[in-house]
């Protein structure tokens, strides 16, 4: 069959309705996780290795996944029963793929057994099947070409765990179809994964094309005697706010999976990707991260301690400079744009702003001259600036183009509708944790809502389902704050979360998994609170020797009452939803998945009260806190000054004429 008769061939897959059968080729951590989120998304899976004992280990560690997913509340029981039905454990080839929709290759990443895999495959696989490949970095085109499929064949990277990671790269080869890259990211998208796209077969595809590099530095600035492992740990983490230091990420991945990426990536692309002989030394010592008990960390000794206080701005740039420099050669070669870049690096790697935006921020043009001087010191090939990113700091002077919009947040949504304004945290790479820039975002925001005769309440949630937030973004603070800074952004929290609790309109604040720190701290500022059965509430600030900082210690008090509110801070647990329902935190639960609907339900209501005796309510209540003759006075004058509203006369109008109230505001 050739290439055409492949891509338009009766009966091929042409959109993700036609698929129902998946087969997963690989029972191992990625293959059984891939399964495990094929299964849960009501596909009929089977799960292939080439002998009994793997297969058997891939699907127990899917029974054991979804019980612990049942037991969080992440799923119901009868949603793992009806999962691990619909995967069947298999050995013999054609068994798992003679009915296969799509086959998903997940064999070790070495280029001659995937082509032994594909070459059995396209015996037995039915021609209508799209192939896709779970590569992390071997090229598409060439394994694409061991079958007669090559336009139906792409590939699908998902990252591990798969069933917790929301990221999937889908990866073009030179013949990919679009109509094949389409389906397979609406099929990501069913399983619940954000797709990415990657035009263009590029070794490294775009994470470990920006991540594998950041890690090859790292140990050339130890090899070369210009850092220590602490200086460039402490650096990573808390200078670049990325989740873990380099070394601590090198062990996390395995240093021998990380230096064959590495060298894939220096055979085909050249002597920039030249290996760090530390790295060969780790690998061939044995000492290949957390998976061996020791790499560039001891793990049979505590593993990773990272220290806050050793960040040079020097190292920082430098590291930086590097990721801009593979950001700038996959946008000129059209592989991905700086989009889609930030995006797959803070979904893969959690980075809390793209490499594009973190290198916008730092200045192109500086991190230009930092390559150029570090060219000039060594020689090296990995220091040679691209001519894109060249001239990218001579003309646009950044990746991404400054619009100079008022309306635009970098870590919120907003939508209005029906009268409410809906504010969503859009942070969830990093569990909509708070930092800095959020702050402001949601300052701007419900100012800009306040402001909108049109909009008559707030609705606050948090992107995806992991959080509402699960508290402050503590690397980034732990980089930026002293002593003396760290009152000043108390303050500047508690201002920000204390301007929605005295906001004139009513705010709801809907939750979904972890409220934690300064998430409850900006619920606590909400009137009115909704959560899922699986949320989960705590101040953990005591066990990281810290307070709440942004009202916490005040605010929560007047909602559950001093008792429970020391209870909550000093104890430092973790509460579920129906228990802080009991303490009168939680205004109503509800079933997971119902949220959203319940919580527009609940704003649409509000947003049809009267404006201002809701506003008067509000301040009224608020001033009675803690002196309540005062509060009851305020009532009184409150009280006078709504009866006299065009308002009032609406209400009692329409009890009157039993009708519903059409209020204005006035």
């Amino acid at each position: 069959m050739d290439t055409a008769d492949a891509a338009t061939g009766t009966g091929a897959i042409r959109s993700v309705d036609d698929i129902a059968t998946i087969a997963v080729l690989g029972a191992g951590n990625m293959g059984h996780g891939i399964a495990e989120v094929a299964a849960l998304a009501g596909f009929d899976v089977s799960l292939r290795d080439i002998d009994d004992d793997l297969v058997q280990a891939g699907y127990d560690q899917i029974e054991w996944s979804l019980e612990k997913l049942a037991e969080k509340d992440r799923i119901t029981s009868a949603d793992a029963d009806a999962a691990l039905e619909r995967i069947d454990p298999v050995v013999d080839l054609a068994a798992a793929v003679d009915d296969a929709d799509v086959v998903v290759e997940v064999v070790p990443e070495k280029m001659e057994i995937k082509k032994d895999v594909y070459a059995a495959v396209e015996e037995h696989a039915p021609d209508r099947a799209l192939f896709v490949t779970n590569t992390s970095s071997l090229s598409i085109t060439e394994l694409s070409r061991e079958t007669d499929r090559p336009a139906r064949f792409c590939g699908m990277h998902f990252f591990n765990p798969p069933v917790r990671m929301r990221l999937v790269e889908v990866i073009s080869g030179a013949d990919t179809a679009e109509e094949t890259l389409s389906t397979v990211e609406a099929l990501a998208e069913r399983l619940g994964k954000t797709p990415v796209r990657v035009h263009k077969d590029s070794p490294g595809f775009i994470v470990n094309r920006v991540l594998v590099p950041l890690l090859n530095e790292a140990a050339w600035v130890v090899e070369s005697g210009d850092g220590t492992l602490a200086e460039v740990d402490s650096t990573t983490k808390y200078g670049l706010g990325l989740p873990m230091g380099s070394f601590e990420l090198a062990d996390q991945v395995g240093i021998d999976v990380a230096l064959h990426v590495l060298e894939y990536m220096h055979d085909r692309l050249g002597e920039a990707y030249e290996p760090c002989p530390l790295l060969r030394e780790q690998v061939d010592a044995g000492d290949l991260g957390r998976k061996s008990g020791a790499g560039f960390y001891d793990y049979d000794d505590g593993g990773a301690e990272i220290p806050t206080d050793q960040v040079r701005a020097d190292l920082r740039e430098r590291l930086l400079a590097v990721m801009a420099n593979e950001v700038a050669g996959l946008v000129s070669a059209d592989v991905a744009d700086a989009d889609a870049i930030d995006r797959a690096m803070q979904l893969g790697a959690g980075f809390p702003d793209g490499p594009a935006t973190l290198a916008d921020s730092a200045g192109l043009e500086t991190l230009v001259a930092r390559l150029d001087t570090l060219h000039d010191e060594t020689g090296a090939a990995r220091y040679d600036a691209v001519a894109a990113l060249r001239d990218r700091a001579e003309t646009d002077g950044a990746f991404h183009e400054r619009t100079g919009s008022e309306t635009a947040y970098d870590t919120l949504r907003v939508d209005r509708f029906d009268g409410v304004g809906h504010l969503v945290i859009d942070r969830p790479h990093r569990l909509n944790s708070v930092n800095v820039d959020l702050l402001a975002d949601l300052d701007a925001a419900r100012s800009t809502l306040e402001a909108d005769d049109e909009t008559r309440v707030i609705l606050l949630s948090g992107a995806g389902d992991r959080a509402f937030s699960a508290g402050a973004d503590i690397q980034r603070m732990a980089a930026e704050l002293d002593s003396r800074s760290a009152v000043e952004r108390s303050r500047e929290g508690q201002r920000v979360f204390g301007r929605f609790e005295s906001s004139p309109l009513p705010v709801v604040a809907a939750i979904d998994g972890f409220c934690l720190g300064g998430g409850m701290e900006l619920a606590t500022c909400a009137d009115l609170r909704l959560a899922t059965a699986r949320s989960t509430f705590g101040q953990p600030e005591h066990n990281l020797g810290l307070i709440p900082g942004w009202g916490g210690t005040q605010r929560l008090r007047h909602i559950v009452g001093e008792g429970r509110a020391k209870e909550i801070i000093l104890t430092a647990a973790r509460y579920d939803a129906e228990t802080m329902a009991d303490y009168g935190f939680v205004n109503e639960v509800v079933e997971n998945g119902a949220l959203d609907d319940r919580a527009l339900e609940l704003a649409r209501d509000l947003a049809a009260g009267p404006p201002v005796a809701q506003a008067y309510t509000k301040r009224v209540m608020h001033r009675g806190r803690d002196d309540t003759d005062a509060g009851l006075e305020l009532e009184a004058q409150a009280f006078g000054h709504v009866f006299g509203t065009a308002d009032a006369a609406e209400g009692i109008a329409a009890f009157d004429s039993d009708r519903d109230p059409e209020f204005s505001g006035e």
